[in-house]
């Protein structure tokens, strides 16, 4: 019996496989790496969601998170039209719309908890949902739904295994063709793609598509991108130069020209971090990223390395790094954040942390618009104040370009014609961020399109492969 094909082990692809077993019916998931989770399972900062019984802010609505979104998405967004329009506001509706029901999803039938709430860059109100544990939420949510999937005999996961092609017949998707090591082979049936996006893929379609961020850093392993897979069976690509390029991605002291950066989760600023450019302070640190990474490239200082990094430093508090949990046992384990007293930090830097001080307690107003301050408790800064430093950098960390998709995660043509037999989800896809995504929606967009995906080729599967199991 032909399975459902599933391309990439993140959590789109995991959201779309838990939904498609729910429907009895089998799947392969096929994944590139050694290990399955993707880019997924690094994820730091945490999941939106709007409403939920977590959020302790009940002026939120999806309505708000759906304006943030396209406030996010700035000119490619507002400057579509027609058809194109419509497209994308339906995917913005169908992402805010079921945030709140993504994070239940999880918390109530996958187990996760999620019950840490914080606001991040772009954002009106706190909707960023993580545990109060050691795991990050990337590594939560994947490893919770990698063992739920693991339970199921109808379930299949192959690793090391690359898809090289998509079959396509009489105008529908078929199978995907592949090789695993020497041997090539094929796998017959619907596909969904969920394969991830192309920060990574510095000297394919980043170097195609923005040769302008060449030699600038990045979060992701260079890995190539897939959507030319989906291009060559007449997948519709849209902003595909549409490329996030993160504010804060750590410079290791070890290794200071490594390309590949381990991030610094947005959400050390949404606990209340500050950045500091010669010790001080330059940016709302909870602008959005786009906003954020450009005055960084603006005002501060250009490091001699061979790689392009500039001479930026984050600084947190003992609330703030408390409230960060297992991010600060990682970071310091790997020294990428270091332990000092105020009264060791050169002096600019010490007056900045008293004038934000004096901001966070309401005694002033800060001078770059700041309103929120996550678990930022230094009040009365003394030299033997406890805070913690790091040096960070822009980094590329995320596609918004990809496969054109419709708000039932079918995949388009370059005429907008939704392809027979194919779905994605996920970072494969694009028109839904505009140029710039907010922090929190990454792992959203999996749950909500991946699941979408899920139900979508169940359906047609029912339809359209005989001998399904009852």
């Amino acid at each position: 019996m032909s399975p459902i094909i599933i391309v990439g082990s993140g959590l789109a692809g995991l959201s779309a496989a838990s939904q498609i077993l729910t429907h009895n019916i089998p799947v392969v998931m096929l994944e590139r790496g050694a290990k399955p989770g993707g880019n997924s399972i690094k994820a730091s900062s945490g999941i939106n969601g709007v409403p939920t019984r977590f959020q302790l802010d009940s002026t939120d609505s999806p309505a708000l998170f759906l304006s943030d979104t396209v406030t996010s998405a700035g000119g490619v967004f507002g400057n579509s039209t027609g058809s194109e329009k419509m497209r994308r506001q339906r995917l913005v509706e169908k992402l805010t719309g079921s945030s709140g029901e993504a994070v239940n999803w999880l918390v109530d039938e996958k187990g996760v908890e999620l019950s840490r709430v914080c606001q991040l860059g772009g954002h009106s109100c706190a909707r960023t949902h993580r545990g109060k544990g050691k795991l990050t939420p990337g590594f939560a949510i994947v490893s919770s739904l990698l063992e739920s999937l693991k339970g199921s005999p109808l379930f299949e996961m192959r690793v090391g295994v690359r898809v090289t092609g998509v079959v396509k017949e009489a105008e529908e998707v078929v199978g995907v063709e592949y090789l695993s090591g020497e041997e090539s082979g094929r796998v017959d049936g619907p596909v969904v793609f969920a394969s991830g996006g192309f920060a990574g893929d510095a000297r394919g379609l980043l170097a195609r598509y923005r040769p302008d961020l060449a030699g600038i850093p990045s979060t992701n392993q260079a890995v190539e991108g897939t959507q030319p897979l989906l291009e060559s069976v007449g997948a519709g690509l849209v902003d595909m130069e549409e490329v996030q390029v993160h504010p804060t991605g750590f410079v290791d002291g070890g290794d200071v020209e490594a390309g590949v950066k381990i991030l610094a989760a947005e959400a050390l600023r949404g606990e209340g971090g500050i950045l500091v450019v010669g010790g001080k302070r330059f940016v709302n640190e909870l602008e959005t990223r786009e906003h954020v990474t450009g005055v960084i490239m603006r005002d501060a200082r250009r490091l001699e390395t061979g790689t392009r990094q500039w001479d930026v430093q984050v600084v947190l508090d003992e609330g703030a790094a408390a409230a960060l949990g297992s991010h600060m046992d990682f970071y310091l384990w790997k020294g990428l954040l270091k332990k000092a007293a105020v009264g060791e930090l050169e002096p600019e830097l010490q007056s900045t942390l008293r004038t934000y001080a004096g901001v966070v307690s309401g005694e002033t107003k800060d001078e770059f618009g700041r309103t929120a301050f996550g678990h930022w408790g230094l009040r009365e800064v003394t030299p033997d104040a406890v805070v913690y430093v790091g040096q960070v950098t822009p980094v590329t960390h995320f596609t918004m370009g990809g496969a054109a998709i419709d708000e039932r995660s079918r995949v388009l043509s370059n005429q907008g014609v939704p392809i027979r037999g194919l779905w994605a989800a996920g970072e494969v896809t694009g028109g839904l961020h505009g140029q710039n995504r907010l922090g929190g929606s990454s792992l959203l967009e999996c749950v909500v399109f991946g699941r979408i995906a899920g139900d979508e080729a169940a359906a047609f599967y029912k339809s359209h492969y005989s001998s399904v199991q009852a």
